[in-house]
């Protein structure tokens, strides 16, 4: 028994993005809900912007994701007014209201940077080796790791 591979060519990234279904049509819609989410924020009051999400669109409704219900609770009686806000962008016509949604949402989080330091002794030390060092390559190593010495607290 053997396995045939059904051998595909290689298309251009352009040619995939712009045929009419799979990742076209999805990236097509990121960038809707992305614009969406653009021009609603812009829209809402200040201390809301930061905690009311776009989730997606379906069934002509959009998704309006938030970690609290209160701030749902003040889109509900505001629909009419940003429906009508919506509607003034390309591609959002269809949509006839809002599916409102609590999620718990984690803002995106650059990782922490970890920076290490050494004592003073061990940066003279290493400043004193980088002093002796025939090789350039392991003198500016030295040098380096010595930079990262904690300087001395001086006081007058």
């Amino acid at each position: 028994m053997s396995i045939k591979v059904k051998r595909s060519r290689a298309q251009p990234i352009a040619q995939l993005l712009t045929k009419s279904g799979g990742v076209g049509q999805l990236m097509r819609q990121s960038r809707l809900i992305d614009q969406a989410q653009r021009h609603l924020r812009a829209h809402l009051p200040e201390e809301m912007r930061e905690h009311i999400f776009v989730g997606g669109f379906s069934n002509g409704r959009l998704t309006l994701i938030s970690g609290q219900a209160s701030w749902l609770t003040w889109l509900r009686y505001e629909q009419s007014r940003l429906l009508s806000l919506l509607h003034q962008l390309p591609g959002f016509e269809g949509v006839t209201g809002f599916t409102l949604k609590v999620r718990p949402v984690r803002p995106i989080e650059s990782p922490r940077r970890f920076t290490r330091t050494l004592s003073d002794s061990a940066g003279k030390t290493l400043a004193e080796c980088a002093k002796d060092a025939d090789s350039l390559s392991l003198k500016h190593a030295l040098e380096r790791l010595a930079s990262h010495a904690r300087p001395k607290d001086t006081k007058t």
